[in-house]
């Protein structure tokens, strides 16, 4: 249980200010720094600009998202690819195969 039923969830106090003062539908985002806050209701229909620590990540709320935090939706690190000879083998016959498909799609084009 992440926090108390009587004290209900954490929002940042700046997000819900600013929240008041946008209107359902607008396309503004509401920047942030609070990745800690609660999606709660209210929020449902608006974009959020969640800092990740380098940008900000743009966030639209849906109601399935309620009850997750804003980090959440955010992530902080981002993942190139394992490395290893069998990666650089599985990338070859991948680009083989697009190559040959281009191929087939070419010569099916000048054939009609």
């Amino acid at each position: 249980m992440p926090r108390s039923l009587k004290k209900g969830p954490y929002v940042h106090p700046s997000i819900m200010k600013k929240l008041g003062r946008v209107r359902i539908g607008d396309t503004a985002v509401i920047k942030t720094w609070s990745r800690n806050s609660t999606i709660i209701p209210e929020m449902v229909g608006f974009s959020f600009g969640v800092h990740n620590g380098k940008i900000f990540v743009n966030v639209n709320v849906i109601e399935e998202m309620v009850g997750h935090k804003l980090g959440e939706f955010s992530p902080t690190r981002k993942f190139l690819r394992h490395g290893g000879r069998m990666q650089k083998e599985i990338e070859q016959k991948a680009a083989a195969a697009e190559t040959e498909k281009a191929k087939a799609a070419k010569a099916e084009a000048t054939k009609k």
